[in-house]
């Protein structure tokens, strides 16, 4: 029996991940677990998978939590970034699911490496950030990063199939979200409901919205050029609205392998768990003479400019991608909450990218404060006028400050 840290346990992938290891009892056994403010949930995955230590946001959390605990199986309890590491760094963890949201699964991420433990990475912003430290980390450390994303996870698997120095090039697919044929006029007066109806996948809000403006797809270009080691030039983005082939490799003999599956998660976080094994999976299985018509498309970066944001930062380099990323995130919350109109969050993203001087070859500590200026400067924004970024505008008549 393997021994299991997940980071993000009450999010989408962590509720997942656990339903991947209840439908397979004897293979795991967890010993940490990881969450936000969700202290509910989080305490019912206590009492079902009976870890040792938890930890959760704040200390304000934590002391909710060991209120509502009792009883002789009550873990230890932990709270912010340093109980997040410490969950991460268990010595007895063989392997750590990095799902943590946001720029918070970075630090993690190094800590569950320099333990050595193999990570089964779902926290792309790690890579978004500080993909270079990271990688070379774990290559330092012999530490095994298998993705868990469905178009990583695809790619991964898509790779065996050849030599690294045959591939040509990747793709990977998206599905556009709910806005591939909205107009620039309707995309303006977005709500946060519209946006979190994904017509394929249930995902949490942060990463649906980002799907919605396809920064998600963005990300994860970033992501593939760390994890594969791959240029820019050699990684493409084409949108599949059936979310059934869920990326491609092509090599250079004109070869091209895809990896196809209903849209579920728990297939590459099975894949990612339980590798080089498969998993017998439960019903459905992808019906090939039901799928209908599969059809890809170019991707319009007008209508998506998040998109471009990130080729954009990738291009540049340095502190830009890590900037970018806190940026939207910040942009998202504001959105979430009702503070700024949809097509806001790459025009606030874009502004705050404009206003800093990437460092070159970043060290961590630098990497870190870039996210926390990128941090600041987008609250600035958002604190103060819509003028203070360009093009920004009142939704349904309210203003956006």
């Amino acid at each position: 029996m393997k021994t299991l840290s997940l980071l993000g346990s009450t999010g989408s992938i962590g509720v997942n991940t656990l339903d991947v290891l209840a439908s397979h009892p004897g293979e795991w056994r967890v010993a940490a677990l990881a969450a936000g403010r969700n202290i509910t949930m989080l305490c019912g995955q206590i009492e079902r998978f009976r870890p040792r230590l938890v930890a959760v946001i704040d200390e304000e959390h934590a002391t909710a939590m060991r209120q509502r605990l009792k009883g002789p199986h009550r873990p230890a309890v932990r709270y912010g970034s340093d109980g997040y590491c410490e969950a991460a760094a268990l010595a007895d963890a063989d392997m750590v699911v990095s799902a943590l949201v946001g720029a918070s699964g970075l630090l993690p991420t190094l800590a569950a490496i320099d333990a050595g433990h193999s990570v089964a990475l779902a926290n792309k912003e790690t890579l978004v950030m500080a993909g270079e430290i990271v990688m070379a980390r774990a290559s330092q450390r012999g530490v095994h990063i298998i993705p868990v994303d469905s178009e990583h996870s695809a790619i991964y698997q898509c790779l065996q199939a050849g030599r690294r120095d045959e591939v040509r090039r990747i793709v990977l697919t998206a599905s556009g979200g709910p806005f591939l044929q909205a107009s620039p006029e309707t995309l303006e007066t977005v709500t946060i409901t519209e946006a979190l109806r994904h017509p394929n996948w249930s995902m949490g809000k942060k990463v649906t919205v980002d799907s919605a403006t396809m920064m998600n797809k963005g990300l994860e270009v970033i992501e593939a050029q760390w994890l594969f080691g791959l240029p820019l030039a050699a990684i493409e983005v084409v949108i599949h609205p059936q979310s059934i082939v869920h990326s491609l490799v092509e090599y250079v003999d004109g070869s091209v392998i895809a990896q196809l599956g209903l849209p579920d998660m728990r297939v590459p976080i099975a894949y990612a768990l339980s590798h080089p094994r498969r998993l017998v999976k439960q019903e459905p299985f992808l019906d090939l003479c039901r799928m209908g018509p599969l059809t890809f498309l170019p991707p319009d970066l007008s209508r998506f400019p998040a998109l471009g944001l990130a080729f954009e930062a990738v291009t540049l380099g340095g502190t830009l991608p890590a900037v970018m990323n806190r940026a939207n995130e910040e942009a998202v919350t504001a959105f979430i909450e009702g503070r700024i109109g949809f097509m806001d969050i790459p025009r606030l993203t874009a502004q705050v990218m404009a206003n800093h001087h990437p460092v070159s070859s970043p060290t961590l500590p630098e990497i870190l404060a870039a996210d926390g200026w990128a941090k600041n400067e987008a609250f600035g924004m958002l604190d103060t006028s819509p003028e203070r970024y360009p093009g920004s505008r009142p939704l349904n008549g309210r203003k956006v400050h």
